[in-house]
């Protein structure tokens, strides 16, 4: 069974749908990962939050998209934990970026669960065929969900 949490910043306006945008995806992206006994939580915030939490984890002083807490890997970390982990979006960086890429911010904040999903899974682009690998993955978790890929811009940098 997949659990999905899903925990908003109080002075943030979501509404119901997209919270259903938000576990539908996450969902999809793990049983199209087969990874369909695990929990995984969802915190939406804004860009103030996710720039600390930049800047605890990754030593980035700025803001990010989106924050993946893997409990699979590092020291502390249990392969077999039914825990998956975090995903941590700014909705700011979110809204800004769907701007910019001429799509919804709905298309926007599916990618980013996709994306900080692939990483709880061990995804990672920091090489050339790493971020071609996940970016085919992201490709075809949006596609089941029936964005139209014409109209979401996929950006996918190496680190």
């Amino acid at each position: 069974m997949i659990l999905v949490i899903i925990s908003i910043r109080p002075e943030l306006n979501i509404d119901a749908e997209i919270e259903n945008i938000l576990e539908k995806t996450a969902k999809k992206t793990l049983e199209i990962e087969k990874s369909e006994d695990c929990e995984v939580s969802i915190h939406l915030t804004n860009d103030d939050e996710i720039k600390e939490l930049n800047l605890t984890y990754r030593g980035v002083d700025s803001p990010t998209d989106v924050l993946a807490f893997a409990m699979r890997e590092g020291d502390d970390g249990d392969p077999n934990s039914e825990i998956l982990g975090d995903v941590v979006i700014s909705i700011e960086t979110a809204e800004r970026q769907a701007k910019e890429c001429s799509h919804g911010i709905r298309a926007e904040l599916s990618l980013l669960i996709v994306h900080g999903i692939l990483h709880l899974l061990g995804y990672d682009h920091a090489k050339r065929e790493e971020a071609d690998l996940m970016q085919e993955k992201q490709k075809k978790i949006l596609l089941s969900l029936g964005y139209d890929l014409s109209e979401v811009k996929l950006k996918l940098e190496t680190d």
